[in-house]
């Protein structure tokens, strides 16, 4: 009787055993057969449903580790961070870029901001004004002939890309075709996120006229998102994504309305991150002819969809939840503002957010971190040395890598660039490690800026006012957007109006950037004034145009017509210095005459130039 009971005993063990083993198997199959059952679907969520189906969502599979490129400001942001794996390519691509098509439109017509009446008012009614401006002799420098050594990466143009050999994954499904029928991709052919990490060199990110770079934006806004993951590490929550064709970027969610300023009761280190910040930084990074910033696009993001239903991330997924309002929400993990009192709601799943185009994978093309002598202290009764030693700058220009290059006039291009924007929070900066210390600035994590247009941060211009240095090129791209027929703000209105998010910024935080490139203008005259031209303003114009006997004469040509309409533009630019001081009551008409002329005969310009 005993045995008869044991035996019972194990064939009933068993039968749990491979009724758990089934379970376990149909939980794991699941998502696959709910992907492959609403791939021609291209209804979104209501807010009706998402209750009732919200138990129903089963947790996928597990992923494999892939490393990361870091995009952090912190100091230790040269350790790259890791994400979870790449979800392999399904259903219909054109189905897939529909359904996004519709949740731009149908979000499009949902969102509560208004276009600006005068953001449109600013547009020009017959001609571009951005592209007069990249038609003036400043916009048309080149850089120098590039080596080997002053490329990121050097690519050999007759190895063809094999992406079997790139992923096992990336033929998943039939999307093999997207890039090229045969198979064999060419570095023309390349993704467009690839073909601008090709692209970096020494002297800028990328090039002026570079079609990569739209067409980067593009993806950003358009390409499916196949992985979520959190970003680790920052003050405030940002999202990893991974798009179908491999590229990766960061994402930072809205977190306040354009309308919304920073309380002034507010220290500039517990402020909110601004999604539009990140998205006008980019175009103004590009107008000022800097081209530090990586690419940003303003993207309308289904929280459900694009970020629930992919995230491979268990505290991420977690923290979704539907607020009293049936809107779907999430807060994530982070060190400020991630609760539920802080939490990020679509309505009822949309969500508007910025993504910067990832930079290389620092496996890759490592960077340096390093720590902005102008830093503030980060404490709220602390101040820092520069804010009280009004001599700090002659220690900076003593100490490595300061005492020479141009590092030290980066700087200052990031001084005007961080003001004209109002961000007050740049305490580390990172550059190539390939390129050593002769290199730019990569001007990153600009998600404080834009927080206030009715107050003009004047401690953001010590740098400059200290130092008083700053390249000529800079220099003469200031005075030229001061101009009424280059205005900063209808530049920036035109450029902005691009991007799918628009209007990105009111009218007033325009206005303000007119405002504060009169403020840099005066702070560099006082400079001129107290130490001369020569001194203050860097004479970067002035490159070897090259040894190619081939080419000497018409290189020479085109440089000395660069040089002349530059020569001409520095009396453009004296009229304007003289325009601030006849408001300012120290001038008047009469002596402006005389001063343009001897400024004339100082660059050498003979009567009739001047005049």
């Amino acid at each position: 009787m005993k045995m008869i009971l044991l035996r019972k005993f194990r064939v009933l063990i068993l039968m749990v055993f491979l009724i758990a083993c089934s379970m376990h198997i149909m939980i794991d199959l699941l998502p696959k057969l709910e992907r492959h059952s609403n791939s021609g679907c291209s209804c979104s969520h209501t807010p009706s449903e998402e209750p009732q189906s919200w138990g129903k969502q089963s947790w996928p599979n597990k992923h494999t580790l892939r490393i990361l490129q870091d995009f952090s400001n912190e100091p230790s942001s040269n350790v790259s961070s890791l994400s979870l794996e790449r979800i392999p390519v399904t259903g219909d691509k054109t189905q897939a870029l529909r359904r996004l098509e519709h949740y731009g439109q149908r979000g499009d017509r949902k969102r509560q901001f208004i276009q600006d009446a005068a953001v449109t008012k600013n547009m020009p009614a017959r001609s571009s004004r951005l592209s007069a401006l990249y038609d003036h002799p400043l916009y048309k420098r080149s850089p120098p002939p590039l080596t080997d050594e002053d490329t990121l990466f050097n690519v050999n143009t007759d190895i063809r890309f094999d992406p079997k050999a790139a992923d096992q994954e990336w033929n998943g499904e039939g999307n093999m075709d997207e890039f090229s029928p045969t198979g064999e991709l060419t570095a023309d052919t390349y993704p467009n996120w690839l073909r601008f990490h090709i692209g970096i060199h020494r002297y800028e990110l990328y090039s002026r006229h570079n079609p990569v770079i739209d067409a980067l934006l593009k993806d950003l806004v358009t390409q499916r998102i196949t992985s979520v993951a959190m970003k680790s590490g920052g003050t405030q929550l940002k999202l990893i994504m991974t798009f179908q064709n491999y590229g990766q970027a960061l994402f930072k969610p809205m977190k306040q309305t354009r309308e919304q300023e920073t309380p002034p009761d507010f220290f500039y280190f517990s402020d909110f991150e601004r999604h539009n910040a990140e998205v006008a930084a980019f175009h103004l990074d590009r107008i000022l002819d800097f081209r530090r910033v990586p690419p940003v696009a303003g993207r309308l993001v289904n929280m459900t969809k694009e970020i629930r239903d992919v995230t491979r991330d268990k505290k991420l997924w977690r923290t979704f939840f539907i607020s009293p309002a049936n809107n779907v929400c999430f807060y994530g993990e982070c060190s400020y503002y991630c609760s539920t009192e802080h939490a990020l709601c679509g309505k009822p799943d949309q969500i508007e957010g910025s993504l910067a185009a990832f930079l290389p994978d620092l496996a890759l093309a490592k960077r340096k971190t390093w720590r902005n002598p102008w830093r503030r202290s980060y404490h709220k009764r602390k101040k820092a040395e520069w804010e009280v030693d009004p001599d700090y700058c002659e220690e900076v220009k003593q100490t490595p890598p300061y005492d020479s290059g141009t590092r030290l006039l980066d700087i200052m291009d990031m001084t005007v660039f961080d003001f004209l924007m109002g961000n007050m929070d740049r305490h580390h900066y990172e550059t190539f490690e390939k390129f050593g210390n002769e290199t730019f600035i990569i001007h990153l994590d600009n998600g404080r800026g834009f927080g206030k247009h009715s107050h003009d941060e004047k401690s953001i211009l010590v740098p400059l006012s200290q130092c008083c240095r700053v390249r000529k090129s800079t220099h003469l791209r200031l005075q030229l957007l001061a101009k009424e027929e280059y205005k900063l703000s209808m530049l920036m209105a035109e450029s902005l109006v691009r991007d799918r998010l628009s209007p990105i910024l009111i009218q007033p935080h325009l206005d303000a950037m007119d405002r504060r490139v009169r403020q840099v203008l005066n702070v560099l005259a006082e400079c001129i004034e107290k130490e001369g031209y020569s001194y203050v303003v860097e004479d970067d114009l002035q490159r070897d145009q090259g040894t190619d006997h081939a080419h000497t004469a018409p290189r020479q040509r085109e440089a000395r017509l660069v040089e002349v309409n530059i020569s001409c533009l520095e009396v453009e630019a004296c009229w304007i210095g003289l325009d601030f001081d006849i408001q300012r009551n120290d001038f008047t008409w009469a002596d402006a005459r005389d001063d343009v002329k001897d400024f004339c005969m100082d660059l050498g310009l003979d009567q009739k130039t001047w005049k």
